[in-house]
């Protein structure tokens, strides 16, 4: 089950959404899916709008009688996940199709409320053009079973204003070593330019999963450990009581002790990932953001945000190992898929459209707008897609470096404690051992003391 607690507001809201967006005047309707997918609060982005609604009119047109209803859920990542359990718990209110995050689909699966697609992907013979990783990535944990498909994967590193940068007197094209290189350029920045924020890094827990993979895990499996830093596969339990993680505590300390970060107004703000994105990047307010492939989506014309300039002001660098270990780079990858409700009224129905979303030209069509990085094999060796953007080849070559988080059941209990430690030593409320100490009984309460063991 999810760590988060459905607190009255969240539940009148999903509530109202269920009454709303996602009425049961169809219900019947054996030629009508309704399609749930996330829209962010306070961002004109209607990039997937775009994409799905003559997606859905052209299946429409070939399937005469059918209709798709888009039912966008605006909320921030944590009110999205809350919103859609609490749909899909209902036959009266869950959609046919509904968009996850791989990160937690598990939780979705231990609760009963995703339906296995084995049946259906069997069948399809593009199912082999997709990634084995990325179908690992909808498998429940405990049956092996399938219970989605994939819509594009994504990879982090590090983007900078380079006209920020020559005003610091950093050279560009940049690309740090250590983390502490890191430090060093957002105190040159803090220095020549003070009226910008030097660096970004999530660390609250209103940013959510970006505070979770763009702030602590993109350090986390920086340190020597890596792989088994947060969940050690051989043994089968989580890892606490490491030396690594209070080294990348202590990073976050560095960067909001020293000034170096955003206003803790800012950061502990409901969306303030959309602020990033929309405002401070394109506005020269902010030198370095910790962050992902996505970004330019915001910046195209169908975005947010739509910054011409953007390709030219804006660099970007892998980001460092903690020291240099290793390949010297690091990535967190993640991603969606499009998963059908236990409950859908018209499953059928509801893959169809999904296949029709998901051939080559579609996802091509869609990696391309969305700035994401492709699943299957046939887009990713596509001279379309690598030119879409002209940050797609640096973000894909980041694959080798990346890593995913453990999607196991529990990780969202263990997320939530990571973004409680990361606020309580950004807004100083903790010291590093202090709010390590309580990641540790967090996780430990969570998953059960003998499903944890020391990290080096």
């Amino acid at each position: 089950m999810r760590s988060r607690l459905l607190t009255g507001a969240a539940i009148a809201a999903a509530t109202a959404l269920a009454v709303t967006g996602c009425s049961t005047s169809s219900g019947g309707d054996s030629k009508t899916i309704k399609v749930v997918y996330k829209q962010n609060p306070n961002n004109g982005n209607k990039v997937q709008a775009n994409y799905l609604r003559p997606m859905a009119k052209a299946f429409e047109k070939a399937n005469p009688g059918t209709h798709v209803e888009l039912v966008p859920v605006t909320a921030s990542d944590s009110d999205y996940f809350t919103k859609i359990d609490l749909l899909m718990k209902s036959p009266a209110t869950a959609p046919d199709l509904v968009y996850e995050d791989t990160a937690v689909i598990n939780s979705d699966i231990a609760a009963g409320l995703l339906k296995p697609l084995d049946s259906y992907v069997s069948k399809w013979s593009d199912w082999a053009q997709f990634e084995d990783v990325s179908k690992g990535s909808v498998k429940g944990f405990s049956d092996g079973k399938t219970y989605g498909v994939p819509d594009g994967t994504d990879t982090r590193g590090i983007w900078y204003n380079k006209e920020i940068f020559a005003k610091a007197g950093i050279s560009v094209p940049w690309q740090p070593k250590t983390w502490d290189d890191i430090l060093d350029a957002a105190k040159k920045v803090k220095a020549k330019v003070p009226d910008v924020t030097p660096l970004n890094l999530y660390s609250s827990v209103a940013s959510g999963e970006a505070s979770s993979m763009q702030g602590m895990e993109m350090l986390l499996y920086g340190t020597p450990a890596a792989k088994n830093s947060q969940y050690d596969w051989s043994k089968k339990k989580w890892v606490t009581g490491s030396q690594g993680f209070k080294d990348a505590l202590d990073f976050v300390h560095s960067v909001y002790g020293g000034g170096l970060g955003p206003s803790l107004q800012q950061a502990l703000g409901a969306n303030f990932s959309d602020t990033v994105a929309t405002q401070l990047l394109p506005q020269g307010k902010l030198a370095m953001d910790i962050d992902g492939s996505w970004m330019p989506n915001n910046w195209l014309p169908s975005g947010g945000a739509p910054w011409k300039e953007w390709s030219s002001v804006m660099g970007v660098a892998p980001m460092p190992t903690q020291h240099g270990e290793g390949s010297g780079k690091i990535s967190m990858s993640g991603g969606f898929a499009w998963s059908i409700p236990a409950k859908a009224k018209n499953p059928d129905l509801a893959f169809k459209f999904l296949k029709s979303i998901q051939t080559e030209s579609a996802a091509a069509e869609w990696d391309v707008v969305n700035a994401q990085i492709p699943v299957r094999k046939d887009v990713a060796a596509d001279p379309t897609y690598i030119k879409g953007l002209p940050s797609n080849k640096f973000f894909t070559d980041l694959v080798p470096n990346t890593f995913y988080r453990p999607s196991l059941p529990a990780y969202n209990q263990v997320s939530t404690a990571i973004q409680k430690a990361m606020e309580s030593v950004a807004s100083g409320q903790g010291s590093v051992e202090k709010a390590a100490s309580a990641y540790d009984d967090e996780v430990a309460a969570a998953v059960g003391g003998d499903s944890t063991v020391k990290g080096s």
